[in-house]
């Protein structure tokens, strides 16, 4: 028999861990059963299996194993429903489900050759009956139906040696509307010029030359008074 704990609070909520031999519970990585966390002691508690029933005992957990809130101090015997308590982390106890053998009654057993001959020539006569196949969706009714032929589309439709439709009316295109000279050239139109946009780059090269432009012809005019300024002085 195997016993199942069911976790109910932390990570492992929902998972089942099956229980068919003795098993230690603790955070070290040699325990049967793992719980990472910081107030589960590296040997915490121990599963015992004895006789199919299922015992827990404490290993001198630093927090305690408890069973529904009653912390445990000797091992102690589970059932079904019971709350499993480490330190935190708390599990359900679910209980073996029983091996059900069905078992035939003399009554119930019925041996073959007292069988009646009425059932065995029921059971003949239905497998001799064709079974009827299931019902065809409508994709599969258009394929095996096929495309029909153009004879079948239309009675009124002659064909040629060809294949080809005869007789078939082909649509006029529409009217030219009144006023409308087909024969007239459009005139051509005058291309629009488009100006260049001016980058700010060289808007400011320009800018910065004019400045320079401008300050040489001030320095020039300066000079210029004072030799006149010393020449007729």
């Amino acid at each position: 028999m195997t016993w199942k704990i069911q976790a109910i609070t932390g990570e492992l909520t929902g998972q089942e861990i099956s229980i068919d031999r003795d098993m230690l519970v603790g955070r070290h990585q040699s325990a049967d059963i793992v719980l990472q966390a910081g107030e589960i002691s590296r040997k915490h508690a121990a599963f015992l299996l004895k006789d199919q029933a299922l015992w827990l005992q404490d290993l001198n957990s630093s927090n305690g194993t408890f069973v529904n809130d009653l912390r445990i101090e000797h091992e102690t015997l589970l059932k079904e429903g019971d709350i499993v308590q480490f330190a935190g982390l708390k599990f359900s106890v679910l209980a073996p489900a029983k091996d059900i053998e069905p078992a035939l009654t003399e009554t119930e057993s019925v041996p073959t050759s007292a069988q009646p001959a009425e059932a065995v020539a029921v059971s003949e006569t239905a497998a001799a009956e064709p079974v009827e196949p299931a019902a065809k969706t409508a994709a599969q009714q258009m394929n095996d139906q096929g495309m029909p032929e153009l004879t079948e589309r239309d009675a009124n439709v002659q064909l040629s040696r060809d294949g080809m439709p005869q007789g078939v009316a082909i649509p006029k295109p529409a009217p030219i509307p009144e006023g409308v000279d087909l024969s007239a050239i459009p005139e051509k139109q005058t291309p629009i010029a488009v100006e260049t946009p001016v980058s700010r780059v060289e808007q400011v090269k320009e800018e910065q030359k004019n400045a320079s432009v401008g300050l040489i012809s001030i320095v020039v005019l300066i000079i210029l008074a004072i030799i006149a300024w010393l020449f007729f002085k």
